[in-house]
C-alpha cells in the first residue's frame, strides 16, 4: 500500500510517500531511485514500512522491518547516504562490520550495499547529492568531507551527537509529513536542506577528533568581515539569507564568521540572521490578509520548524505570529476608505 503527496516527477518541488508491505521483495522496490534486492532470512510473517520525502538534492527516509533481511543493491548515482538506527533489536552486519545504535552507516552511490539487518530494525537515513553536500561542507565548515570519510562504511559517533541527529531527522520527517505543501516554498527547501547538511557534519565530527584551532586573523580583518556581512544582509533584507549564503559571499568559513561577529559585536551571526528573518515574517504578516497561513509565511522565510519559529517569534515581539496577522487585518479594516 502506497500513499504519495506528489507524483514522482522531476519538475515537482517535492514528493512524500508512505509504503507498507508484507513481502521483503516488494518492500525493497518501494524506495525510489534505489536498485535493491531483499531476501528474508528469519522465519515469520514479514511487515515493512518505508516513509520518504524528496526535495531539492535530498531524500530522507525511514525504513522499518520485523525480520532478519539481507539487503543488496545500489543507491542512485552521484549520491552519498547516511543512516542512523532508531531501534535495532539483535545484531546486524553492514558491509562486513558490526554496528550499534550510535553508528552512522554510509554508502556512496554506485557502491554495493551488503546489509544483514537485525531481527527488528527501524532506521532513519538521508541520501543526498554528494557534490552538493561536499561543496556545502567545504564552503561552510572548511572540511573535505569525502576525504574524512574515506573508505569507512560504519562511522562511530558519540552518543550525544548520534541522538541529536536522530532527533533532528525524525523532527524533519514529521514536519514534512504534517504539512508537505510547505516544501513548495523554495526558502524552506533551502533552509531544511542546509540544516540537514549541518546536522550530518556535526554527527560525523571534524574528522580527527581534535578541537579545531581558532583561525588567526587581525581585528581589522574581523571588522571588515562583519561590515561586509551586514552590508550583504541589508541589501537582501527582503529575502531569507542563510549562513551558507554569507559564507559563499564573503568566502569565509562558518567558524571565521562566528568568531568575527563575536569579537566585533559580541553577537552570534546565526542569531543576527534569525532576527532579520523574524522581522521579515512580521512585515509580511502585518501586510497579509487574515486568510493567509502563518505557516506559509514562515516557510517562505525559511522557517521549517514551526514550533521553534512560534517560540522565537513570541520571544522577539511579545506576541504570537497569529496575533500579528489578526491585528494587521483589523487595522486595515478600520482605515476609512476614500
Amino acid at each position: 500500500m502506497t500513499h504519495a503527496a506528489q507524483p514522482d516527477d522531476a519538475d515537482a518541488h517535492f514528493s512524500y510517500a508512505l509504503a507498507r508491505s508484507d513481502d521483503a521483495h516488494d518492500h525493497a522496490c518501494s524506495l525510489q531511485h534505489w536498485k535493491q534486492r531483499y531476501e528474508q532470512l528469519s522465519q515469520g510473517r514479514f511487515t515493512g514500512e518505508v516513509e520518504e520525502v524528496w526535495f531539492g538534492n535530498v531524500q530522507i527516509f525511514r525504513e522499518s522491518t520485523n525480520q532478519i533481511v539481507h539487503e543488496a543493491g545500489v543507491a542512485w548515482e552521484g549520491s552519498r547516504t547516511f543512516g542512523i538506527p532508531l531501534e535495532a533489536e539483535g545484531e546486524g552486519w553492514y558491509c562486513g562490520e558490526i554496528f550499534d545504535r550510535n553508528s552512522m552507516l554510509t554508502l556512496k552511490g554506485g557502491e554495493e550495499l551488503d546489509f544483514r539487518t537485525p531481527r527488528k530494525l527501524d532506521i532513519l537515513a538521508v541520501t543526498a547529492d554528494m557534490q552538493v553536500f561536499s561543496d556545502y561542507a567545504k564552503r561552510v565548515e572548511g572540511r573535505d568531507i569525502e576525504a574524512e570519510i574515506g573508505r569507512q562504511r560504519v562511522i562511530c559517533s558519540v552518543p550525544e551527537k548520534a541522538e541529536e541527529l536522530r532527533s533532528f531527522l525524525l523532527t524533519a520527517l514529521n514536519t514534512v509529513k504534517a504539512a508537505p505543501h510547505l516544501l513548495e516554498h523554495a526558502a524552506m527547501r533551502k533552509a531544511l536542506e542546509q540544516a540537514i547538511f549541518g546536522s550530518l557534519l556535526a554527527a560525523i565530527g571534524n574528522g580527527n577528533g581534535q578541537e579545531v584551532a581558532r583561525p588567526a586573523s587581525t581585528s581589522e580583518t574581523r571588522r571588515q568581515i562583519v561590515n561586509r556581512a551586514r552590508d550583504y544582509m541589508r541589501q537582501h533584507v527582503d529575502g531569507p539569507i542563510t549562513m551558507a549564503d554569507l559564507c559563499a559571499e564573503l568566502n569565509v568559513s562558518r567558524r571565521t564568521l562566528q568568531y568575527s561577529f563575536q569579537d566585533v559585536l559580541d553577537l552570534n551571526p546565526v542569531g543576527f540572521l534569525r532576527a532579520m528573518r523574524l522581522n521579515g515574517v512580521r512585515r509580511a504578516l502585518r501586510q497579509a490578509e487574515e486568510h493567509v497561513s502563518v505557516a506559509d509565511v514562515a516557510a517562505s522565510w525559511g522557517f521549517w520548524h514551526l514550533s521553534h519559529f512560534a517560540a522565537d517569534y513570541k520571544a522577539m515581539f511579545g506576541e504570537l505570529p497569529s496575533e500579528t496577522l489578526r491585528a494587521g487585518s483589523v487595522r486595515r479594516l478600520s482605515v476609512p476608505s476614500g
